[in-house]
């Protein structure tokens, strides 16, 4: 053991420079004075932080003393005319650089300042370090019509992940409804986005259809801050994710609304596919320049010419340009597909599914660049259903049953980062689980195949159940007919237990031969050894009294005197 511990490395000194400062006695006026100068620093600060209350304040009381409160009524008054002619002559103008530059600055006093330091000391996002606690500083606020956008200067040791990981709770803690997160260009900083109205409770109305579509940014509705939301197809394919009745054809068609000034010009051609048959894009049937809708292996046909389609224009513009650009002669194919695992999943011909997985992986893997596009929608999004998922670049999220639908539509983390899939939040799924006694993990799609098991069960058939599911093929509606194989579960059990009765009885005889072998052997043993010990007994019963010592005789003889001998010699 050494005398000396030795760490290497360099020694930080606790105090590098110890002075003792000398004891001053200050008069108390000097303190009274000091803390006067401090406060009226501080006050100073605020006023200036604070303007837009101090400066009409001080505009008020200076036109109150100077010309009397008539004219500053009249003042007032004729401010608040202007705000109106304002408003009434250019809404957006007055809304934008009037109104919400001072909802944003009452918002950020009452709202986010007042709780700032607790909020980010209950949700995790404030720090301690040599003993002093540090929180993320507050820039600026800012408010539209459905809500709130707050930047925020992280600490060191934060990344945006952070911060949307506690967007929910953040949105909790300042009384709003959703909160979520995002970064922008300074690496420092992050916005959150609370919501205070849902932009999306009413029908949306439907959008101008522009002669020429921008493929930049086609316009499909209205985002969650009220903005228009733009799809850009160019250069892409499109995945559309969604549980039943959440909207995925409501997307489609706005997509084929904002292409349909393309499709009249021919700078288009939408080929559709819809294998509900025809129920869902049917309407459609005049803007399209192929529809099909019935026979699988006529949609795999479709397909193959598309792709044939593909590769000759590539061949054209191999060379020649690196990204097609739509005319009337080379016109920009969109392939729209209508719930999509009905191609890949649920055929039953499995050398047609194989088709239909072939041209569609080539599709999607080299038709961006030559003007082929591909714009799917499915409500299952998994592997096993969707196999070459990663190859659309644009993916929709709507709403979905279960949390890890989120990541596997949007990208791993896409959940923590704000992505809910909302269906959760807007139904209020925990507290009708916590109201019905279920456990937590208790997921929407239980009671969506517990209710097609129980359907099945009473008798409905086939097509009542795809009814039902809203699925499109029979083989997606077979999955959940498990119900319908009860009987034969039970008639399998009852065999299994006759198999096990036959085996037992069959196992019988054989434990029977070997104890009534070994009853036998025991008897035997027992027989046996009751013989021996009565022939013990009567081996003991007959034998000779054994014969007294011999004692000497006085004549020095033996002593036994009653032998022949003896008594030759006693007579002799």
């Amino acid at each position: 053991m050494p005398l000396i511990n030795i760490i290497p490395g360099e020694k930080i000194p606790v105090a590098p420079m110890n002075v003792r400062l000398p004891a001053w006695r200050v008069p108390g006026w000097l303190l009274v004075f000091w803390w006067l100068a401090r406060g009226l620093f501080r006050l100073t600060v605020l006023a200036v932080r604070y303007w837009w209350l101090t400066a009409p304040a001080v505009l008020a009381l200076w036109v109150r003393a100077e010309y009397g409160g008539l004219v500053l009524a009249g003042v007032v008054l004729a401010v608040l005319a202007g705000c109106v002619g304002w408003w009434r002559w250019h809404r957006s103008s007055w809304l934008r650089f009037g109104w919400y530059p001072i909802v944003s600055r009452v918002r950020a006093l009452t709202v986010f300042r007042r709780r700032w330091v607790s909020v980010m000391a209950t949700c995790g996002l404030a720090t301690v370090f040599a003993g002093d606690r540090y929180v993320p500083q507050l820039l600026r606020v800012r408010c539209d019509r459905y809500g709130d956008e707050v930047t925020v200067r992280m600490l060191p040791g934060q990344i945006p992940d952070d911060w949307g990981q506690a967007a929910e709770r953040l949105a909790y803690a300042f009384r709003l409804r959703q909160g979520q997160a995002r970064s922008t260009d300074r690496p420092d900083q992050v916005v959150l986005r609370f919501l205070r109205r849902d932009p999306l409770a009413g029908t949306v109305a439907p959008l101008p259809v522009p002669a020429v579509p921008d493929l930049g940014g086609l316009p499909l509705g209205v985002r969650e801050d009220g903005r228009p939301y733009v799809l850009r197809l160019a250069g892409s394919h499109v995945l559309v994710a969604g549980a039943t009745g959440s909207g995925k054809g409501s997307v489609l068609w706005s997509l084929i609304r904002a292409l349909a000034g393309g499709v009249r010009s021919g700078l288009v051609e939408l080929w559709a596919f819809d294998p509900k048959g025809g129920m869902e894009l049917a309407a459609g049937v005049p803007l399209f320049a192929r529809f099909a809708h019935d026979d699988p292996d006529g949609m795999a046909g479709v397909l193959e010419r598309a792709v044939k389609r593909m590769r000759l224009r590539a061949a054209r513009l191999r060379g020649v340009a690196r990204q097609h650009t739509p005319t009337p002669d080379e016109p920009l194919i969109v392939l729209v597909v209508d719930e999509l695992a009905a191609l890949t999943a649920y055929i039953t011909d499995r050398k047609v599914r194989d088709r239909i997985k072939e041209a569609l992986g080539l599709l999607l893997s080299q038709g961006r660049a030559v003007g082929v596009h591909v714009v799917a929608a499915l409500q299952d999004p998994r592997k096993d259903v969707l196999p070459f998922r990663d190859l659309f670049p644009t993916r929709i999220g709507l709403r979905l049953t279960e949390p890890e639908q989120v990541d596997m539509v949007l990208g791993d983390g896409a959940r923590d980062r704000g992505g809910s899939g909302n269906f959760r939040l807007a139904v209020g799924w925990a507290a009708a689980l916590r109201a019905a006694g279920m456990p937590e993990g208790f997921h929407f799609h239980d009671l969506r195949h517990t209710g097609n098991n129980l359907a099945a069960a009473t008798g409905a058939s086939t097509r009542d159940l795809m009814h039902r599911m809203g699925h499109a093929s029979m083989r997606a509606a077979l999955i959940y007919q498990h119900a319908n194989s009860e009987r034969d579960r039970e008639i399998a059990d009852a065999m299994d237990r006759r198999m096990v009765k036959q085996a037992k009885r069959a196992a019988a005889p054989a434990k029977a031969s070997k104890a009534k072998d070994k009853a036998s052997k025991t008897k035997a043993a027992k027989q046996n050894a009751a013989k021996e010990k009565v022939a013990a007994r009567k081996v003991t019963k007959g034998a000779k009294p054994k014969r007294p010592a011999r004692e000497p005789a006085p004549d020095g003889t033996a002593g036994a005197t009653g032998t022949p001998m003896a008594r030759k010699i006693k007579a002799g």
